[in-house]
């Protein structure tokens, strides 16, 4: 009886977490997967989005390599990317650092700032965009750093980066908080204090921290779109056009529906790459420290 009885409620606890589970399931099927495969078959036509297409096979997929424009736009891309995701991490790790130390008000200062990542990146973006072009220029006596094809992308830098850092900062403040205290006081015996605490023993045992960090936010500033459409709309002269910026805009009303898809296949491919090459270096630089 006993076991009739558990397997009844087996049976029971399998149908809730079917029921739960299948809904998710056919929603990310309906919402992601059958979209991703949508796209990647339309990358091998010459669809403008509407109306009648005909087969042009890898043809899109050619052409990308002698695109000037969509190599500007990687070029640009990876560029904001890797110096936004850098001075993130910096950043987050120093604001971290501090919020975890024994200071009054830490709790209201954590509160603070977190504040940015509750705030649509759109809003943000049409905030930081009015700062730039009408306060900043009004203090300097200079003109708007948003009209200036060769220092436009700094603006961008600076949006992403505040808005990023608190999502980073709460996980290194998490990794910190995981460090066991025995640790420092092991360390403070053999004169670690100070940056040698820091090098020798905070560092290496957040890595899994940094990690994480070092991906998600690569991975986020790769796909920066927001902020383009609230700020510069990929001017002045084309010289902000994000990738994704530029796949939504030519590939919905440029007429380039299945070539943006192509782009996009790639540029899927490419964000799938990066982020395993940077978890496999990351990961060693773990065992390593």
């Amino acid at each position: 009886m006993a076991s009739l009885a558990k397997s009844k409620v087996g049976a029971g606890r399998d149908k809730t977490f079917y029921a739960i589970l299948i809904p998710i399931l056919i929603l990310f099927v309906a919402f992601n997967t059958f979209p991703l495969i949508t796209g990647f078959l339309y990358s091998f036509t010459d669809s403008k989005g509407y109306g009648d297409f005909n087969i042009v096979g890898l043809q899109n997929y050619i052409d990308m390599f002698s695109d000037v424009r969509i190599g500007n736009s990687y070029l640009f891309t990876f560029k904001v990317a890797v110096v936004a995701t850098i001075l993130t991490n910096v950043i987050s790790l120093m604001l971290a650092l501090g919020l975890n130390s024994k200071i009054k008000f830490k709790s209201a200062f954590r509160a603070l700032y977190f504040v940015p990542q509750i705030l649509g990146a759109l809003v943000v973006g049409y905030v930081f965009s009015y700062f730039f072009t009408y306060i900043v220029p009004a203090i300097t006596g200079t003109g708007s750093i948003l009209a200036s094809p060769e220092w436009a992308w700094v603006a961008i830098v600076v949006v992403l980066v505040w808005q990023s850092c608190a999502q980073t900062t709460i996980i290194y403040i998490t990794g910190l908080q995981s460090v066991p205290e025995d640790v420092y006081e092991a360390g403070s015996l053999d004169g670690a204090t100070g940056w040698n605490q820091f090098r020798y023993l905070t560092f290496p045992l957040i890595m899994p921290s940094v990690t994480t960090n070092m991906v998600l936010v690569m991975k986020n500033m790769l796909m920066v779109f927001d902020q383009i459409v609230a700020m510069t709309s990929g001017g002045p002269a084309q010289s902000t056009e994000s990738i994704s910026y530029l796949i939504y805009n030519n590939g919905l009303s440029g007429g380039q529906f299945g070539y943006q898809c192509a782009n996009a296949v790639i540029f899927f491919i490419l964000i799938a790459v990066i982020s395993i090459l940077q978890t496999r270096f990351l990961n060693s630089r773990e065992e390593q420290l």
